[in-house]
């Protein structure tokens, strides 16, 4: 079939030859493809859409053929839910759970501790009613009816979301999992030592806890000094060690202390040399090794994971680093692995081995893999997530010897004969978690039952619907001659895909505006016989029914005259173009066209073809010629058509010539044939007197602006150039009284006198910004000396006189010199006097806003050996804008003046105001009151200086969680940061920013403790607030 655009042409290619008046029924049904023969199967590789007679490619492939029964449903077999024969029960990955499933297989495979789990008294599970669902409350109950499931279960895997949730663990965020198995084993015991049966209070200790001691040994008297522990797992170190015998020997090295480390002996009754060391003189029937693979970095701040390989043996004997010397062998029963390179992400799975048959297990989550031949296998897991840098080649290991750098602890169990023994190994679950199992098993295989019963409920609807769909494919297809209608193509493909519900059959979207179907919607349809459309409308609803008395004669007329201008276009440009280079004008005969719009007709007459053509496109639905809703956006409204470039805002003729010409009245009827609605203008036609009288206006408006301009220039010329300018901090000899205005004047001001023609006049003076609601000063002088400066400008006496002339004042606003006792003594009195209540009361608002702010910046700056980056420049990595403030604010260096972007004052000033006497330095006077050099301002943007950062804080922040932003930011741990502001030290931890005085715009000075980096264990906050804690 020809492609969808050859079928649109060949639709509309009689338009060339047919007038809109001439159209028949056969055009019509051309337009509406009709005719356009059907596809045969195999014929398209996928669905024609625009023929609407093509019913190949929209899903009907998988009815026609042989059917799979499993397409009829997407029910798994329930019996994959099902326990394996002779495999354990896995356990399912709440999120990030799989830390605690690794740990709780490795503790269901201890025989002793299960049994002693099953001989804990539970008085609710045996009483409990087997019609209800068994729900236990208590640590120990959990873990009872969890590990009789794991024992006894049917399903493939069970949920251990009841004994997470009684933890408090968060499934999704990964814990340390070394620390979880400690406070797990911790809560244990406690648990345990509460219960009636005295046999189960010292079960962790035997089969977990070891006995060790730290012996102290004075290197002047000799004296020994022991200090015994318990022990329930050993934390071996790994970094630069290739085994675990070198491990365990550098955990019992001695340790030399000396220097500043020195002991204190009670013998001797001072401080000596001494050497200390760990002496093992029992271990448990279970031993734990630790492999320290996560450790913290304090270059970095943050934990990293080791990945160092590490070779152990299957049989270890640990009689050697006994203090009593004898055979004391150890034979490996699990390894748990840590796959990923992150200390911060991964997976944890687990191998353990059977103790009834000592077979080899790999748990994961929910799958369980039996290993081949009785060995431990983990050459795939070592060669998982790990990255091309930290790849290293994979040292040999000897026989009965493994090699890993994943895993992370060693399980090993003392070698008994006992162990051998049918009894030791056989574990029985206790009758009343039996019956609970059973019960749990019951409900399974009535769920397998009911998944069973719904896939063969779908397999016979699906098996229905096949017969249904064949038979109505074959009634598909619209004979020639024959009475056909229109369905949408996408219903069909929807009734034809079993995987959705078939809905009602909706033509709405198919209408026009004449409530017909829309010949632009025949490719999102297809044409069916009227018998499958009475058994498809019969069975599903819908509608409304579009045969072949809706083909819209009205549309398709509409489309023919748009057609048929759009060929016609390029031959009226041709001839337009002529006309207008060979123009002759005779009086009365002119019409009026904008020379934009003569430029660009043709655009604009294509633009309006296309815009007609959518006048007759329909998409919600409505008929009876009620068309769609249309909402003029801001685009449409700003659309331009011919001849709107000579068109004013009242709707008569622009008054500016130069934007339009005169064409003849042959060149302007050719013009109306596309533009029928563009305002027409003949040569005798006005301007448009409105806007003559404006212009006038305007004209005179501008010369009146600059007369005022000039005037006031010449008469406040010092105050324009901000020459020759009063200051308060060097009271001037020839007066005694100055003038206050606002700052914000003189800027709008200036802003006029620069450019009359384009601002506003300035008319008054609002002195009124400057008082408070009693009419009162709001400034003191010593403030109008500091941070107050930028918002007042002072003025001569002269200069008050011109200003009360031209402008409009409300209030007057004077300071006056009174003389003092001393010639050097100034005092001075302020017209208005100062509101001092408001006063205060600002001030007061103002502190409150340094002290409750958010979202501020503040500025850290990294120092070394106490001395601030005084020379430092700033940084060139600014942003445009901000180099562009720093060109048009050039910073004036006055003598003695500190610059506040390289220290800060010593008398504590901020960069922000406090109170009268305590302003920012980056708020500096301006040159109207501090005598700096004429023309020139001081930029209040902070310049960021190398080795300085700014970030973002609240006032209710606390001074740990700037530290933690502070650790990101310069990559520096918190223990390792002093701050400090203006030499006074930050150190309270837990106090808000508020409370310390840190304000926006502060500089805190970082400096950093200086320590050997050494890679140390961070301790493990990640359980903290949790029950297990």
């Amino acid at each position: 079939m020809a492609p969808r655009v050859q079928l649109e042409k060949a639709a509309w290619r009689w338009v060339e030859s047919v007038r809109p008046e001439d159209i028949q029924r056969e055009h019509i049904e051309i337009a509406y493809r009709i005719c356009v023969p059907a596809c045969k199967r195999g014929a398209c590789r996928r669905n024609c859409k625009g023929n609407p007679n093509c019913l190949v490619g929209i899903g009907e492939h998988a009815w026609l053929g042989e059917i799979d029964e499993n397409t009829f449903h997407n029910i798994d077999d329930p019996n994959s839910e099902r326990r394996d024969k002779n495999t354990f029960v896995g356990l399912t990955n709440l999120g990030a759970t799989c830390y605690v499933n690794t740990f709780l297989q490795v503790w269901f495979h201890n025989l002793e501790l299960r049994r002693t789990l099953y001989l804990c008294q539970n008085a609710r599970a045996e009483e409990h009613n087997m019609d209800s669902d068994y729900e236990p409350r208590s640590i120990c109950e959990h873990l009872q009816y969890l590990f009789a499931l794991l024992q006894n279960s049917n399903r493939r895997y069970i949920d251990p979301s009841g004994l997470v949730k009684a933890l408090g663990l968060d499934t999704g965020q990964q814990q340390d999992a070394q620390e979880f198995s400690k406070l797990f084993l911790s809560l244990l015991e406690d648990t345990l030592s509460k219960q009636k049966n005295p046999n189960l209070h010292n079960v962790i200790q035997q089969q977990f806890c070891g006995q060790m001691s730290y012996v102290t040994v004075c290197n002047q008297c000799g004296r020994a000094s022991p200090l015994p522990s318990r022990f329930y797992e050993l934390e071996l170190n790994i970094q630069g060690h290739k085994n675990l015998t070198e491990c365990v020997t550098e955990f019992l090295k001695e340790e030399k202390l000396d220097g500043d480390n020195r002991y204190f002996c009670e013998s001797c009754q001072s401080k000596q040399n001494a050497a200390r060391r760990i002496k093992l003189h029992s271990l448990p029937r279970v031993l734990n090794l630790q492999l320290m693979r996560f450790v913290f970095d304090r270059q970095t701040g943050h934990k990293k994971k080791l990945n160092t390989f590490i070779s152990f043996p299957e049989q270890l004997d640990m009689g050697p680093f006994l203090e009593e010397k004898g055979i004391c062998v150890y034979e490996l029963s699990a390894v748990l692995i840590h796959r990923g390179v992150s200390a911060y992400s991964g997976h944890y799975i687990a191998h353990v081995r059977d103790a009834r048959t000592s077979d080899w297990y790999k748990f994961n989550d929910e799958e369980i893999e039996k290993m081949e031949g009785k060995k431990l296998q983990l050459g795939i897991e070592e060669d998982i997530a790990e990255t091309v840098k930290s790849q290293t080649r994979k040292p040999k290991c000897s026989k009965g010897y493994h090699c890993s750098r994943n895993a992370y602890m060693l399980v090993y169990k003392c070698q008994r004969e006992e162990d051998t023994d049918p009894m030791e190994t056989n574990v029985e679950v206790p009758g009343f978690l039996g019956r609970l199992v059973d019960r749990d098993n019951r409900k399974f295989e009535e769920w397998c039952l009911e998944m069973a019963d719904m896939r063969k409920q779908s397999v016979d609807k699906g098996k229905a619907k096949h017969e249904e769909v064949k038979e109505l494919y074959e009634l598909l297809p619209a004979e020639d001659g024959q009475e056909y209608e229109f369905v949408p193509l996408e219903w069909l493909k929807k009734w034809l895909d079993d995987s959705t519900v078939t809905k009602e059959i909706d033509n709405g979207n198919f209408l026009c505006s004449h409530g017909k179907l829309h010949p632009d919607k025949v490719g999102e349809a297809k044409r069916i016989s009227v018998k499958a459309a009475e058994l498809l409308f019969d069975k599903y609803g819908g509608g409304p029914r579009l045969d072949g008395s809706t083909l819209c004669e009205e549309c398709v007329g509409q489309r023919c005259r748009v057609l048929r201008l759009k060929n016609q276009l390029a031959e009226d440009y041709k001839e337009v173009t002529n006309l207008l280079v060979k123009i002759t004008i005779t009086f009365d005969e002119g019409y009026w066209a904008g020379k934009t719009s003569l430029r660009s007709w043709r655009q604009l007459a294509l633009e309006q073809l296309e815009e007609d053509e959518e006048e007759t496109k329909h998409s919600n639905g409505k008929t009876n010629g009620e068309g769609p809703e249309i909402t003029a956006t801001k685009d449409e409204e700003e659309m331009k058509t011919f001849n709107e470039d000579i068109l004013c805002r009242h709707g008569g003729l622009s008054i500016l010539e130069s934007e339009r010409r005169l064409v003849t009245e042959e060149v302007w009827s050719k013009l109306r044939v596309y533009f029928p609605k563009a305002p027409q203008f003949t040569q005798l036609q006005e301007p448009c007197q409105q806007c003559l009288r404006l212009e006038r206006e305007g004209k005179e408006n501008e010369a009146l602006n600059r007369m005022m301009a000039s005037e006031q220039k010449s008469s406040l010329l010092n105050l324009f150039q901000e020459k020759n300018r009063p200051t308060l901090t060097k009271w001037p000899q020839e007066t005694d009284i100055l003038y206050i205005v606002p700052l914000f004047f003189v800027d709008e001001w200036r802003r006029f006198i620069r450019r009359p023609t384009k601002t506003t006049p300035v008319s008054s003076v609002g002195n009124s910004l400057l008082l408070c609601p009693h009419r009162g000063f709001m400034f003191t002088f010593d403030s109008m000396l500091k941070g107050d400066a930028q918002h007042i400008a002072l003025l001569w006496p002269d200069e008050w006189e011109v200003i009360s002339r031209h402008f409009l004042v409300d209030q007057p606003i004077s300071i006056c010199r009174i003389s003092g006792a001393t010639p050097n003594e100034l005092t001075v009195c302020v017209c208005p006097e100062l509101c001092r209540d408001c006063r205060e009361g600002f001030i007061f608002q103002q502190q409150r806003d340094m002290r409750e702010y958010a979202q501020a910046t503040v500025y850290v700056r990294k120092v070394i050996d106490d001395k601030r980056l005084k020379d430092a420049a700033p940084e060139m990595n600014v942003s445009g804008s901000e180099a562009e403030d720093e060109r048009e604010e050039p910073v004036a260096k006055v003598d003695g003046e500190r610059d506040p972007d390289f220290s800060q004052s010593e008398d504590g000033a901020k960069r922000q105001k406090l109170s009268d006497g305590t302003v920012s330095a980056a708020a500096s006077p301006t040159p109207m009151a501090s005598g700096g050099k004429s023309g020139i301002r001081r930029s209040t943007r902070h310049r960021k200086l190398r080795g300085e950062k700014a970030l973002i804080v609240s006032a209710n922040q606390t001074l740990k969680e700037l530290k933690i932003q502070i650790m990101h930011a310069f990559s520096v741990a918190p223990f390792d940061q002093n701050l400090s502001i203006d030499g006074r030290c930050l150190t309270d931890d837990s106090a808000t920013l508020g409370s310390l005085g840190v304000i926006p715009e502060s500089v805190i000075c970082l400096k950093v403790r200086t320590l050997p980096i050494l890679d140390l264990c961070m301790p493990e906050e990640g359980f903290k607030g949790k029950d297990i804690f």
